[in-house]
């Protein structure tokens, strides 16, 4: 048998690649939000322009309820680089989009998701709480650091059938 030449495996080997991009790429998709739009809040001369954007965040444990979050952006070349701090204010808004049923069992009170606001320490972080004695899930959306965080914060409610019992750990 043959031996193949390094051409007849280059095609091969570029599918192989290709084909763990993609799972990748697949697998990344749900790891993130959802970016919405967009609008631009400032001009800026050089690199992006300041802007606020709204991103849609699922509930990784509650099927069916979509966050979406809007926050400010920071542009110019230091938002172009990664190296801005973003505003410490965003506003939250979950709501049913289809059916609910959960996965598992929630915690009463389970960081949902978070985001990184700057290169260093500072966090967007989404908190979801279940309020038992009104059958309804409670999202709270603020910014921390290590040492100090924002007071400023969001909230938002779903409310859940009363006929479905949301469980707990």
């Amino acid at each position: 048998m043959p031996h193949p030449t390094p051409v007849t495996r280059r095609p091969l080997l570029l599918r192989l690649g290709a084909a763990a991009w993609l799972a990748l790429a697949a697998a990344s998709a749900h790891a993130g939000p959802d970016l919405v739009g967009d609008v631009s809040t400032a001009f800026k001369l050089i690199g992006p322009n300041h802007k606020i954007v709204v991103e849609a965040y699922d509930d990784p444990l509650v099927e069916g309820v979509t966050c979406f979050v809007s926050r400010a952006r920071t542009g110019g070349l230091s938002g172009a680089f990664g190296l801005a701090e973003d505003k410490a204010e965003a506003s939250i808004a979950c709501r049913q989009v289809g059916p609910i049923s959960f996965k598992k069992p929630l915690p009463r009170e389970d960081e949902v998701f978070s985001e990184r606001m700057s290169i260093l320490f500072k966090r967007l972080r989404v908190v979801r709480m279940v309020d038992t004695k009104r059958n309804t899930l409670v999202y709270l959306t603020y910014s921390d650091r290590l040492v100090e965080g924002s007071p400023q914060n969001s909230v938002t409610a779903v409310p859940v059938d009363r006929a479905q019992a949301i469980p707990l750990k």
